[in-house]
């Protein structure tokens, strides 16, 4: 049952604290750019269904709905329970838009306008809200109104053809839900923006942010590459990103990631490589020229890199200031040097969930710092108090609280 006894929220320091986001968003696309609203100090309030969102139980967990992805994606964040169906909670809902300036969901279109919290039916209630809808493809579009989900947003933007470019063979999806991730970066910056429109000029407005159209913008940026041009200079596909060399390189003990980038970093790199003369061949003198050859030049540094161990080469191109990486696995990222250097991960104990591991919000602003408030919350835990807070009686919640909770 949801928690009745109003708790003393951490403040909050961000850049958009102040601002009161209604998030009826679930998965990773909205809830990922939610995060990042709430990191930087929004008051974000999670509405869910009684069933929770489907990530509270992707992967097992030491509390129940408090998944791995779940957590990642959540914190920040007060989580209320109604079934918009039902009408104590229809009117709940209704009194939590009236009191925000952000109303964020990822529900098709028309099941939203069954619901009565369609664009104009929010806009009557309250006339400024920004109004952000996550979708799968352009509702002006052949596709408007089809669902998506990342594997589909892959496949139709190109993205699991560059496997095929690279390697031939089958296409392939990249193991991240990265289409997912990339659209809620869009619709986080889309927010904002409409965010301070509407501090310049009073007017709230209608964002709608797909899903296909942000990941083929993010795909194409490079890989547009020669049919950029009428008519093409070539063939689409940027020759360094597909080509099948650019991969870490072995070292004696690992592997490690090099990128010499200018003339005298390359002519450096193959001098204490013992291989001095390959900056003299025509196919790599230029940058021009080493783009259109860049495989023959990726398999040569895989020759020379096999030479060292990977701290041989990170101390001797450290010196040169040449760059290059260590290649970590994953377990390595934990236990990286620079990522324990800024704090990047931090432990936290949960009181349901227990111990757990926390990133940092990645930019730091000097005068109003995002930051980590408070841990990710049970399903309906902030119910009662979020719902007091917009005027609604005991009698009321306990209505929203009959009708939404599974039995």
């Amino acid at each position: 049952m949801a928690n009745m006894e109003k708790r003393d929220a951490a403040p909050q320091t961000g850049p958009l604290a102040g601002v009161k986001i209604v998030d009826l968003s679930t998965v990773v696309f909205g809830p990922y750019a939610t995060m990042l609203l709430a990191d930087m100090g929004a008051e974000v309030i999670k509405v869910e269904t009684g069933q929770g969102d489907t990530m509270r139980h992707a992967g097992k967990a030491p509390a129940p709905g408090m998944g791995g992805v779940f957590m990642a994606l959540n914190r920040n964040k007060r989580c209320v329970t109604l079934d918009l169906s039902k009408p104590a909670s229809k009117l709940a809902f209704t009194r939590l838009l009236e009191t925000a300036d952000v109303f964020f969901h990822n529900v098709r279109a028309g099941g939203i306008k069954r619901l009565g919290f369609d664009y104009e039916s929010v806009k009557a209630l309250k006339p400024d809200i920004v109004y952000v809808h996550g979708v799968g493809y352009g509702s002006q579009g052949l596709y408007g109104g089809r669902q998506a989900y990342d594997d589909l947003v892959q496949a139709a933007s190109g993205f699991a053809d560059l496997v095929v470019m690279r390697d031939g063979g089958d296409p392939e999806y990249v193991p991240s839900i990265v289409a997912d991730k990339t659209a809620g970066l869009h619709a986080t910056y889309a927010t904002i923006a409409a965010l301070f429109h509407r501090e310049r000029t009073g007017q709230g407005q209608f964002v709608e942010v797909p899903m296909l159209e942000a990941f083929t913008m993010f795909n194409l940026v490079e890989n547009l590459y020669r049919k950029t041009f009428l008519p093409p200079t070539g063939g689409m596909g940027y020759t360094r990103s597909i080509n099948p060399n650019r991969k870490p390189y072995p070292t004696k003990d690992s592997f490690i990631s090099i990128v010499p980038y200018n003339d005298e970093q390359w002519a450096q790199f193959f001098e204490v490589g013992g291989r001095p003369g390959v900056m003299n061949d025509p196919r790599f003198a230029t940058y021009q020229q080493r783009t259109e050859n860049i495989g023959e030049l990726y398999a040569i540094i895989r020759e020379v890199s096999g030479t060292k161990t990977t701290d041989e080469w990170l101390e001797l191109l450290g010196r040169l200031n040449i760059p290059a990486m260590r290649y970590n696995k994953l377990d390595d990222v934990l236990e990286e040097p620079h990522l324990k250097s800024v704090g990047f991960f931090t432990e936290r104990d949960h009181k349901d969930a227990g111990r757990y591991i926390s990133m940092a919000h990645p930019v730091r602003f000097d005068q109003s710092p995002a930051e980590v408030r408070s841990d990710p919350e049970m399903l309906g835990e902030s119910t009662g108090d979020v719902l007091k807070e917009v005027g609604l009686s005991d009698a009321e919640i306990s209505d929203v609280m009959a009708e939404s909770m599974p039995d």
